[in-house]
């Protein structure tokens, strides 16, 4: 019997070895962790759908951010519950809604973590929906200024970045004219380019009190089935002046995300997005799955695929992980 001249098993007798072959690396540095940011003093809640991820007061915010930064997490993606809803959103720009204030706090107390803020009106207005309403229909074009009223008391309160994750066509250049022209060249966009319309959201949607009152977002968020459409959606936003460009959800869209990353040269981010997460929050639950090793290696995965950055609610455990390993 001939005997194999060629071994690739020479380079995995070894964790030694191993290690020094290994591509890709996963790093704490790699993870963006979110924040679900509600009114009130002392509020610490875990959140059902989202089991080790809770809703928090803008002090528990701070704590949690301090956490994070300690773990060498480098930024948080911060996320609203209003005191209150009305049809345009209208708390989505209220400088004392818990959003604004939880950015001021973590940039005065942590000033080194970069502060990334949610650009939407789903869970400020009362419909639900991620935009004005017109009749049935979401109004495009009016919806821009209000998003760009959004963005402005974010850069205001102090955020690094705003992350706008309407799907509105045209949002990243009307947000980025407003925020130049109130003197905020300097705040960076992560636009949400090539957002689909996913059965994935389940558990956020519970978490930001965000599902919309009637139909859906499939006239404004993308159909899971088009990959082409991605990569025009991607341009668009970069044209208009996106800094940093992301795919969501990322798990079952991770050859849309290989063919952004070898498409364009912007950094990509993908989202971990809750159905994600809790599928397998669930199945270590029930003893199906070991959480560790298949956290750590869907994160891997998706770097592997191209993404620079993994907004994930995996984050501090895996950062936890990551310094032990």
């Amino acid at each position: 019997m001939s005997r194999p001249f060629i071994r690739p098993r020479r380079l995995r007798r070894s964790p030694t070895i191993r290690n020094m072959v290994r591509e890709t690396e996963l790093n704490a540095a790699d993870l963006i962790y979110p924040l679900f940011v509600v009114p009130g003093e002392n509020v610490q809640c875990e959140i059902p759908s989202l089991p080790g991820s809770c809703h928090l007061s803008v002090d528990m915010a701070l704590e949690v951010a301090r956490e994070a930064y300690g773990l060498g997490i480098p930024a948080v993606l911060v996320f609203g519950l209003p005191e209150y809803k009305d049809d345009q959103g209208s708390s989505a720009w209220d400088p004392a809604s818990p959003v604004q204030k939880a950015v001021r706090l973590i940039k005065k107390e942590i000033p080194e973590l970069t502060v990334i803020t949610d650009v939407c009106l789903c869970q400020y207005t009362s419909h639900g929906h991620c935009g004005l309403l017109r009749g049935q229909n979401v109004d495009n074009d009016l919806t821009l200024s209000l998003l760009g009223r959004v963005a402005l008391s974010h850069a205001e309160a102090g955020a690094d970045m705003v992350a706008p994750s309407d799907m509105m066509d045209g949002r990243v250049r009307a947000i980025r004219e407003a925020l130049d022209s109130r003197g905020y060249e300097q705040v960076a966009i992560m636009s949400y380019a090539a957002k689909y319309a996913s059965a994935y959201y389940g558990p956020f949607r519970e978490a930001a009190d965000s599902a919309p009152q009637f139909g859906d977002r499939k006239t404004y968020q993308m159909d899971p089935a088009n990959v082409r459409e991605a990569l025009r959606e991607v341009a668009l936003d970069i044209e208009e002046g996106a800094d940093i460009i992301m795919v969501k959800p990322a798990l079952a869209y991770l050859d849309v995300v290989r063919q952004v990353r070898d498409s364009f040269d912007l950094p990509v981010a993908v989202y971990n997005v809750s159905g994600e997460y809790a599928m397998v929050k669930a199945a270590a639950a029930n003893g199906w799955v070991d959480e560790r090793q298949i956290v750590l290696e869907t994160l891997l995965g998706m770097k592997r695929a191209g993404a620079e950055m993994i907004i994930t609610y995996h984050a501090l455990d895996a950062a936890r992980w990551l310094q032990e390993s």
